[in-house]
């Protein structure tokens, strides 16, 4: 697979987790930050998914 054919990782250079361990830029868990090399772009997929959900519970709850 080359590399225009993988999944992007939604980092947007604001690095900082909240007390959630969550990154407060791209909405990743530390966890999923850690291990993006290493995933498939399923895996970066639902990721994503997951990011979206976040993202959207954060912007309710402020």
């Amino acid at each position: 697979m080359s590399v225009a054919d993988k999944v992007r990782s939604p980092c947007v250079s604001i690095c900082a987790l909240d007390e959630n361990d969550v990154c407060v830029g791209c909405h990743r868990s530390g966890d999923e930050i850690t291990r993006w090399t290493r995933m498939d772009n399923e895996e970066r997929r639902e990721v994503l998914r997951k990011v979206s959900e976040r993202e959207k519970r954060s912007l309710i709850h402020g």
